[in-house]
């Protein structure tokens, strides 16, 4: 018997991580939770069809109620991100949706992992932790993990090589402050800029740049050419999913709430954790360069205030 996994939102990314999560394994049940019913129940028709050409997994539209029981709850309702709009400019918009549906999601599934993709999913975490008292490793962000899969692959076009070859990490807010983490990077065992070097195929500063600026804005240029961005998180919730319901321990950069990183307190970023069946771990911090420690800092700062601020603007739980 597989695990029940809610998804809340039936938009383009609730929908996306619903379709791939109907064929991933471990995962027997999918609810799928909206506040419109029609929309939900049409989307889990659709999914449920496509779903039945190759897997067993149940697709359907439910109500809170029906997450009991459920391993994991994804997040995904919210306004979405407009072009020229910053994931941090979304906060007043989507915090009261998530609080609202975080209460309605712990009264349901107490003992649900709560995965966020709601923008800015660096943000949600903590509130889940300091408003609703959830463990830090059960309220997971989704993070930089899709922004280090970017990273991977700009790596592995310029190097030619698979990007399962890779081993490179991008930390820090899912945003414009990100942090790629050139100095830990590695291909084949080698760090990657001297694999890039013995490749014939060097990567120098200016490219860095260029990388960087290229994996920072990914998600910007694919809203401006299609008007949104479902099915690259969409992905990366079905692997995380994935690894929780089978327990892989496998490592991925989440964000999930800090005490204090970097002398920055209350904050919530991504960093490498090992994610299985109880959730996140306690984070590790890579060695780091003095740039990039400078740059995580910065990054940490600038969520530990937006995250006080709402906070505020939330006020007392009602």
């Amino acid at each position: 018997m597989g695990a029940r996994i809610g998804v809340i939102g039936a938009g383009q990314v609730g929908a996306a991580a619903s379709y791939l999560l109907s064929s991933t394994p471990g995962v027997s049940d999918i609810v799928l939770v909206d506040v419109d019913p029609a929309r939900a129940a049409g989307e889990a028709a659709d999914i449920g069809h496509a779903a039945a050409f190759g897997t067993a997994a149940r697709v359907q539209e439910g109500s809170y109620a029906d997450l009991a029981g459920a391993a994991v709850v994804v997040i995904t309702a919210g306004a979405s991100l407009k072009p020229g709009q910053t994931r941090l400019e979304l906060l007043q918009q989507n915090l009261r949706i998530v609080d609202h549906i975080t209460e309605q999601v712990l009264r349901a599934a107490p003992g649900a992992i709560l995965l966020f993709a709601t923008n800015p999913v660096d943000v949600m975490p903590a509130i889940a932790v300091q408003r609703w008292g959830v463990a830090p490793g059960r309220a997971i962000g989704t993070g930089c993990t899709l922004d280090s899969i970017r990273f991977r692959d700009r790596l592995s076009h310029h190097l030619e090589v698979s990007p399962s070859s890779v081993h490179a990490y991008v930390l820090g807010e899912h945003g414009d402050s990100e942090v790629l983490l050139w100095s830990g990077a590695q291909v084949g065992g080698l760090p990657l800029l001297d694999f890039a070097q013995q490749s014939g195929r060097p990567i120098d500063t200016a490219l860095q740049r260029t990388m960087a600026e290229d994996v920072r804005t990914a998600a910007y240029r694919i809203k401006a050419g299609k008007g949104v961005s479902n099915f690259g998180i969409g992905g990366c919730i079905a692997r995380l999913v994935r690894a929780i319901v089978g327990d892989e321990r496998s490592v991925f950069t989440v964000s999930t709430y800090l005490p204090e990183l970097l002398g920055v307190q209350r904050t919530c970023v991504s960093l490498p954790h090992v994610i299985g069946r109880t959730g996140a771990s306690t984070p590790y911090l890579p060695p780091l360069a003095d740039d990039e420690a400078t740059a995580l800092r910065a990054s940490a700062e600038v969520l530990a205030q937006t995250i006080a601020g709402g906070l505020q603007t939330l006020g007392e739980k009602g």
